[in-house]
């Protein structure tokens, strides 16, 4: 009989299953500790920067290059912003303004989105890639070919309009002739194009978002609403949003932090600050702060306030989606 020996129990083998687990749970927070260390140094530091000056009083460069001494203000800057009508109709016009950009950017995206997942192969490929142009554009570089369009003496929309016969331009319009015409003079003609060029940057990015969900839905399910006799706008809504709440979640709460903090398409069309009427809050906070005499504490604390609506808004969104697991 042949007898087998056991060998040797070691210390690693007898070591507890939970502890070997959380020794090697650690694993992967060790791989993030790099992104995490590069994520705090160049956002974290700076947003902390910018809460810690919104509470002093900050009024020249030599005071942020630390030649001078911070006045402590506590939350006098806030009450000053709070306290301000003019903080209202700021607030109104960005609440509004993203309101606006997000529901027109998804519908167009959405709308898209289902016409390429309905082209062929090639088709797709080809029209996504003219698509996407849009995205890859710059801000500064796409806005400013929108303000060459709309310039009042040689743009391309200036010139449309002067080629409307006069009786129908005038009828329409109570105008023939459209050269000097101020087209970002008014807020609702400003806003309208700032509309347009925000949109036209942003629903790419919506559009191969929507096309991607589109592609992980089985076909099956489509099928057999069209065999039930289902429209396609009842596919869509019954079979097709339900799938894709998750990622239209998600790209509602994207498009609105880009269009609550649109700056670059707003500056470059107003061509700076001067036009307080049109103002959203980051132009606001950026003109609070730069503008002579600059006020860089109250400029900071507008930031931190936009901040905390963004921070409220993916809050809800977050809710709303551990709300719907929990009920699935």
């Amino acid at each position: 009989m042949t007898t087998l020996i056991q060998a040797p129990e070691t210390s690693a083998a007898r070591e507890h299953p939970a502890r070997r687990r959380r020794r090697v749970d650690r694993l992967p927070y060790l791989l993030l500790l790099p992104s995490l260390v590069i994520i705090g140094v160049l956002l974290l530091w700076p947003l902390g920067q910018v809460v810690v000056m919104s509470f002093f009083q900050l009024n020249n460069v030599r005071q942020l290059r630390g030649d001078r001494e911070w006045p402590w203000v506590g939350f006098g800057n806030y009450a000053e912003i709070l306290s301000d009508p003019f903080f209202l109709t700021v607030l109104r016009n960005t609440v509004l303004f993203a309101l606006a950009n997000v529901a027109l950017t998804m519908i167009l995206g959405t709308l898209v989105g289902l016409l390429l997942n309905q082209l062929g192969k090639r088709m797709a490929t080809f029209v996504a890639s003219c698509v996407m142009l849009a995205w890859a554009t710059p801000a500064l570089t796409g806005t400013i070919v929108w303000k060459w369009l709309f310039d009042d003496t040689s743009g391309l929309v200036t010139w449309l309009f002067n080629a409307l016969p006069d009786g129908l331009s005038n009828a329409l319009f109570g105008r023939a002739d459209w050269t000097g015409y101020g087209w970002f003079n008014s807020p609702l003609m400003f806003f309208s194009i700032l509309t347009l060029v925000v949109v036209w940057h942003s629903f790419p990015f919506i559009a191969v978002s929507v096309l991607a969900g589109l592609k992980s839905v089985p076909s099956e399910l489509h099928e057999a609403a069209r065999v039930d006799g289902a429209s396609p706008w009842k596919v869509f809504w019954r079979v097709t949003f339900p799938l894709l709440r998750p990622v239209f979640g998600i790209l509602v709460v994207l498009s609105t932090i880009w269009d609550f903090k649109v700056f670059t398409q707003q500056f470059v069309l107003a061509g700076g600050t001067q036009d307080r009427s049109t103002f959203m809050l980051s132009i606001y906070s950026y003109a609070e702060a730069f503008s002579p005499p600059p006020k860089y504490g109250l400029g900071a604390a507008i930031a931190v306030i936009l901040t905390l609506i963004l921070l409220v808004v993916t809050g809800l969104y977050v809710r709303m989606v551990l709300k719907q697991e929990e009920e699935s």
